[in-house]
């Protein structure tokens, strides 16, 4: 398995990571899990938004991952974006948490460049 594969593995991992900071509280309630997550604040609340986020990120980069083998790019960009765009997921995930917006941002729209360029070197592979 490449280790583009692995980090798709990883990106999958995402959602469920920060789901959990979103939820970790003494008085956590598992009866209606999305209604206190709803009354969350601060931090919680940020967490559940990187939570959500992350599951709009994941297809279009599994996508990518997988066209871009299947087009045979070279295996070093491939896995190379991957890392990157994994990396910057985490980024992203520390900013968001953080409350730190611009960067938040600058994060997101770097990752999205990782993950266009994935199709890119799919069309030159």
């Amino acid at each position: 398995m490449t280790i583009a594969y692995w980090m798709v593995l990883a990106c999958a991992m995402l959602p469920y990571l920060t789901v959990a900071v979103a939820k970790y509280r003494r008085d956590y309630d598992n009866a209606a899990p999305r209604a206190q997550l709803a009354a969350a604040e601060g931090a919680r609340l940020r967490a559940w938004w990187a939570h959500l986020n992350h599951f709009e990120a994941f297809p279009p980069f599994a996508a990518a991952v997988i066209i871009a083998h299947l087009a045979r790019a070279p295996q070093g960009w491939i896995d190379l974006l991957a890392v990157v765009f994994v990396a910057l997921r985490i980024a992203y995930t520390v900013a968001y948490v953080t409350d730190r917006p611009t960067a938040r941002s600058l994060v997101w729209v770097a990752a999205f460049l990782c993950m266009a360029a994935l199709f890119g070197v799919s069309a030159y592979g």
